[in-house]
């Protein structure tokens, strides 16, 4: 798979690639034509903090932010955007007036949780939360609803790359769109062209890797 893929730089920022792979790919909730590899823009320092610097630029500095909820194993990207938020004089009302990088766990239904240790960081606290991508913004549902089921004031939404506007009436900020993508498609899994053409599955994918078939 590695040698069909392509980088893409991101508009607002040429520093910032990621790798897509075309094919016919199932995520958990729909069928996909591109794979897309966000592994080194989570992993290596130089572009996870390029990425936090775009993201926080969609801020402005009279937006109340006390914790930043990660998921997709975006921590890296998370702890250098609560620095860039705080260099742009973005508030914090927490204690130390600093901001919370925080993950959620799932318990063995899949449900996402908070330990009792993390639920100090979510309760009454003004929370954006971080993706690395979205394809049909499920995910990212369910991931508000977790917030907010444990106290959390959801401020903003924020990935890498995201396929969704709006999450609930809530913006989705992204760095990439399909539209910066080749002839990016996303299929609902019962009516995925690619299956009715019986083109073969190739790999179940999510924003850690994939699996191949």
């Amino acid at each position: 798979m590695e040698t069909r893929a392509i980088k893409i730089a991101a508009p607002m920022n040429k520093k910032i690639n990621l790798k897509v792979m075309p094919g016919h790919f199932a995520t958990s909730s729909s069928h996909i034509n591109l794979y897309i590899d966000l592994t080194t823009m989570k992993s290596r320092q130089s572009e996870a903090a390029e990425a936090a610097a775009v993201i926080a630029k969609q801020y402005i500095n009279n937006v109340v932010v006390d914790t930043i909820v990660c998921l997709d194993g975006c921590d890296v990207i998370g702890a250098y955007l609560a620095e860039e938020l705080s260099k742009a004089g973005i508030r914090s009302m927490n204690a130390h007036q600093t901001i919370y990088i925080i993950s959620p766990e799932f318990n063995t239904n899949g449900q996402m949780i908070f330990r009792q240790n993390n639920q100090p960081a979510v309760y009454g606290k003004h929370v954006l939360l971080l993706a690395a991508s979205a394809t049909t913004g499920d995910t990212l549902r369910k991931s508000i609803d977790c917030i907010q089921y444990y106290g959390g004031i959801v401020q903003g939404i924020n990935a890498i790359f995201s396929a969704v506007d709006t999450i609930d009436g809530i913006p989705v900020n992204s760095i990439f769109k399909p539209k910066d993508l080749p002839d990016y498609k996303s299929y609902n899994i019962n009516e995925c062209p690619l299956c009715k053409a019986k083109q073969r599955l190739e790999a179940i994918v999510d924003s850690y890797g994939y699996i191949k078939l």
